[in-house]
């Protein structure tokens, strides 16, 4: 079907109770959209979506994507993966089977009605690169039997089905490799580098960095994310991706320690850790393609960002 614009469709988002997802569930509220949210809520919160129930256009679902899902819509977007380490190294086996089997359960659905459907793949499948930054022709590093591979492996197996729908099935597809996000709603325990340390910070904790802190991260605020991906989403047919999309302002580890310390007014100190396996040492998007096919690039600077999520987390966790 053509798929134009967001007024008046009917859109199915998995994972919409997750952090991104519903960010992205309000926004095409916003749109105009009348908004499905597929959630089994293994890494999702009900308290993500709450202030969206009452939308008359908004409708939640329990649904786990491992499993056939039937219902008419006019679009997919494919969010549902548990997406920090230690959640998704909790059950390694179901991690697999969400990315791999969520992905052919969403193709067929999307087969069946026609209707265009978004990969939320990841800067992951880029494993521990060797060049850098990355490029979308870039085959990557990838570790197949690490610990982390449950994930990076599942996700480059999602795009390989993605992309064997739109060549034998004319399938309209759209892949975009999703490199850190932060922002409100993300969860206090996800192990997640910046949600750790503004908790740390917060609680006057030791404020934990693996190695050395001389890793390097490209840190996108969720707002500037969720406008790439509407933007992708309604681009011509002849648009599949995969594209990059994330903030290419490269920073250390150690840097963004010292940051979340000074925004917080904190005392906590840092404490080194050993690094673990398979992390990467660098990770920075290329987003020339991003910047010539959505005509976007992220906006807000992450000294902003962070504001917004330390008020949040403030906020949620009741620290005054």
């Amino acid at each position: 079907m053509p798929f134009e614009n967001y007024r008046n469709s009917r859109i199915l988002v998995t994972g919409g109770a997750g952090f991104i997802g519903s960010h992205l569930c309000e926004r095409l509220l916003d749109a105009g959209a009348e908004v499905v949210s597929a959630d089994n809520y293994f890494t999702g919160s009900r308290r993500n979506i709450a202030h969206l129930i009452a939308n008359p256009l908004f409708e939640a679902v329990r649904h786990d994507v491992t499993f056939p899902l039937y219902i008419e819509v006019d679009a997919i977007f494919n969010l549902a993966c548990p997406a920090s380490p230690i959640h998704y190294q909790r059950d390694p086996v179901q991690t697999t089977k969400t990315s791999v089997h969520g992905a052919i359960n969403m193709l067929g659905l999307a087969k069946r009605l026609k209707a265009r459907i978004f990969q939320a793949s990841t800067s992951e499948v880029y494993g521990d690169p060797l060049i850098h930054p990355q490029t979308e022709d870039y085959w990557g590093n990838v570790n197949p039997i690490g610990i982390r591979s449950c994930y990076d492996e599942g996700k480059r197996c999602a795009e390989t089905l993605f992309f064997d729908y739109w060549r034998q099935h004319g399938l309209p597809i759209k892949v975009a490799r999703i490199f850190n996000t932060y922002g409100p709603r993300m969860q206090p325990n996800d192990g997640r580098v910046v949600s750790s340390f503004i908790v740390q910070a917060l609680k006057g904790e030791p404020i934990t960095v693996f190695g050395d802190g001389g890793q390097t991260r490209s840190f996108c605020y969720v707002d500037d994310l969720v406008e790439a991906i509407m933007r992708l989403m309604v681009t011509g047919e002849d648009v599949t991706g995969p594209i990059n999309l994330g903030n290419n302002s490269e920073f250390t580890i150690r840097e963004l320690a010292e940051k979340v310390i000074k925004l917080t007014g904190s005392r906590s100190r840092l404490e080194f850790k050993p690094l673990p396996q398979d992390d990467p040492r660098q990770r920075q998007p290329d987003l020339t393609k991003a910047k010539a096919v959505l005509n976007w690039e992220p906006k807000v600077a992450l000294e902003d960002g962070l504001k917004e999520t330390i008020a949040y987390f403030k906020h949620s966790l009741e620290i005054a």
